[in-house]
Formats: structure tokens, C-alpha cells, sequence
């Protein structure tokens, strides 16, 4: 009997194909694209559990919604206060996963929901929101485009994070692109000169490697033309600008997630586990910005929660619900790597002034990116 090819060794056969129909080079961003989101094969594509608390259960990482459902409930009060102050009733989550915050954020939220819309793009992961949001009904919708013009509040919980990146190298004092080539045993990273630069000079004629974000920005960009009013929030792992090209951060970001373990080894096992970097939250604003939007906030994750009432009715909590709300605020847990941004459409129809988002009502960080 033949051994049917695994997952693995089907999705390298795709990529290893289209880096050798490219000339033999292919751009880390395309690289990661392919390991992530080829349909059926990709990470995001295919029907590997990935959301979960323990390794044991199948799972490879944990996010915020499946630690507590206080982490939805707090960003409901967010939402609710967006929806009220720029006068719609719908919300767009992208990147749903598991879809435990839209159950959260439903249970929370009720009748002041007229329409959820989730944009996910995994056929497996739209089928398990589909039995867990089952409840809400015609309430919720599934696309994988967006709409010309839309409106209401948009969330992202660790979404710009999954998003392609493109790797640059100083080496030897020049900067060159970082991308991957094809060997005999598999797949290395080869670099090619490039004009392409970090968005600010990185002190020190030392070797580095970080990454630029032009996808992330450009989804940004995106929302920023089809929100005709509403505002939005994302959550994620990174840093400001000066922080994330910080001289001593020679080795980027990019880390991989697989049975709750981490790695760094983009290269191997493509498609068995997650593939990521830290957000430059500084580009994000900006993006964001000179597409139109207005920046209603930053701060870290653990300071939007406290604003949102985390811990409210926590002095009765069991002790298994309070350690996993400490993993969602404590500085060397979740609580200070994470951090939330909040835009809201600039127009007449939507008018911003005046409007202090709870979230940011203590603590925020505009003022560092």
C-alpha cells in the first residue's frame, strides 16, 4: 500500500514549485504567505486544531478569548461605547479563530448587535464558529471579501501579527533582502540587494536582521477607504517604532507557535505550525492616519482591560478564573507585550471630537509611537 503524502511534504512540494517557477528566489513575504494561507495545506488553510490551552488537546498556542471570557466581555463595553458614539450597530471581526470573542462579545452585547459579520478566510475555522455562534443565527455572516463601503465597529485580535512580512539583512554594512531559496534538503534563506530600507536608521554597523510590515499597513489602508463611519481596535503583539528597530534587537521577530512551544525555524514543518512577527504599531498609525482614520488610542493590553472593567465581580472569582485573568494582564504574561490601537473614520458624518474611548481613558501611549 502506498503512504499518502503528508501535509508537509504536499505543501513543500507547492512551494518549492512556485520558488522554482519565480527563478529560483522568492521573497520571504511570498514564502510565508504560501506556509500560511494555501488553500487547504497552509497552516490558517487546513484542519489542525490551533487554538487551545493545553498542548494535549491538539493545540498550538492560546489567545486572550479562550483564557477568560472577562477578556470579551471587557472589550464589549469598548465596542458598545463605539457603536453609540459613532451611531451604528454592526461589527466586523477579523482572523475569528476559535470564534470564542464573537460569542463573548454577543453574550455581552445582545440586542445592540443588529449584524456580525466575521471575514475569515479558513474554511475549518469558519465551520467551528459556525457550531459555536449556531445560537445567534441570521445574526451572523461569513465573507471572505470586504464590501466596497461598510460601517460600524471593527475588532482584530492578534490578526496583523499572521500577516506576511518582508525580511531585510544588514550584512556586512549592506542592506539586502531576505528571502528564500531552494536546496537540495529543502529550503534556505538567500539575500539579495534591495533599496528597500527600516523605517528609521538603525544605529550600528552590525549585522541585523528585522522585517517591514507593508501588508499590515496596507490592510489599514484598506479598512481606512471602505469604513465610511465606525472605528476600530486591534490587538497584538509588538512595539513602537523606535523600540522595535531598537539596535539591540539584531535577530527580528519572527518566531513560530506549535504544540505551545516556540521556534524560530520559519523553514521547516511549513504548514504544521504558525508563523508570525511583532506589529509595528508606529506604521499601523501612520497607515492609518494618511488613509483617513484618526487614532482614538494605544496603550497595552493589560491598561484597555482595567479601563474596560476586567476586573469587576473579580473579588468572588475562583482561583482557576483569576490566574488565567493574571495571564491577560500580568507585565511578563500577556499584559504588557500585547497591545491594543483604536482609529475611528475622520468625516463629518462620523465626528470624533469630543469622544474619549474608555479604553484609552487612562494610561494611553499615543504619544510614544
Amino acid at each position: 500500500m502506498t503512504t499518502p503524502p503528508s501535509l508537509t511534504s504536499t505543501l513543500t512540494s507547492h512551494i518549492r514549485a512556485a520558488i522554482a517557477a519565480a527563478g529560483g528566489w522568492m521573497g520571504f513575504d511570498q514564502f510565508m504567505s504560501l506556509a500560511l494561507y494555501t488553500p487547504g495545506l497552509g497552516y490558517y488553510a487546513n484542519d489542525s486544531r490551533k487554538f487551545g490551552l493545553m498542548p494535549g488537546l491538539g493545540s498550538d498556542f492560546v489567545t486572550a478569548p479562550e483564557l477568560s471570557p472577562r477578556f470579551g466581555r471587557a472589550l464589549a463595553r469598548q465596542i458598545a461605547q463605539a457603536l453609540e458614539a459613532t451611531a451604528t450597530s454592526e461589527v466586523w471581526e477579523f482572523g475569528a479563530g476559535s470564534g470564542a470573542l464573537a460569542l463573548q462579545v454577543l453574550d455581552a452585547l445582545g440586542n445592540g448587535i443588529t449584524r456580525y459579520t466575521i471575514v475569515d478566510l479558513s474554511g475549518s475555522l469558519q465551520a467551528r464558529q459556525r457550531e459555536r455562534l449556531a445560537a445567534y443565527g441570521d445574526k451572523v455572516h461569513w465573507v471572505s471579501e470586504l464590501p466596497a463601503q461598510m460601517q460600524g465597529v471593527v475588532i482584530g485580535n492578534e490578526v496583523l501579527d499572521a500577516m506576511p512580512v518582508q525580511l531585510l539583512a544588514r550584512v556586512d554594512g549592506a542592506w539586502c533582502e531576505r528571502g528564500v531559496a531552494l536546496r537540495e534538503e529543502g529550503f534556505a534563506h538567500a539575500d539579495r540587494p534591495t533599496s528597500l530600507r527600516p523605517p528609521m536608521e538603525v544605529d550600528g554597523n552590525h549585522d541585523y536582521l528585522t522585517e517591514i510590515h507593508p501588508q499590515a499597513e496596507a490592510f489599514v489602508r484598506t479598512l481606512a477607504d471602505r469604513l465610511q463611519t465606525g472605528a476600530v481596535f486591534l490587538l497584538d503583539y509588538g512595539f513602537p517604532e523606535h523600540e522595535y528597530y531598537h539596535p539591540q534587537r539584531s535577530m527580528g521577530t519572527v518566531m513560530c507557535h506549535r504544540s505551545h512551544l516556540q521556534d524560530a525555524d520559519a523553514l521547516q514543518d511549513v504548514g504544521e505550525k504558525d508563523i508570525t512577527a511583532h506589529v509595528n504599531f508606529t506604521g499601523i498609525a501612520l497607515a492609518g492616519q494618511e488613509a483617513g482614520f484618526q487614532v482614538l488610542g494605544y496603550t497595552s493590553q493589560a491598561r484597555f482591560l482595567f479601563n474596560c472593567g476586567l476586573l469587576e465581580g473579580m473579588d468572588d472569582a475562583p482561583l482557576a478564573e483569576r490566574a488565567m485573568v493574571q495571564k491577560l494582564v500580568n507585565e511578563h504574561e500577556m499584559g504588557e507585550l500585547f497591545k491594543m490601537i483604536g482609529f475611528v473614520v475622520d468625516s463629518a458624518a462620523c465626528p470624533w471630537s469630543g469622544w474619549q474611548a474608555v479604553g484609552f481613558g487612562v494610561g494611553d501611549r499615543s504619544h510614544t509611537l
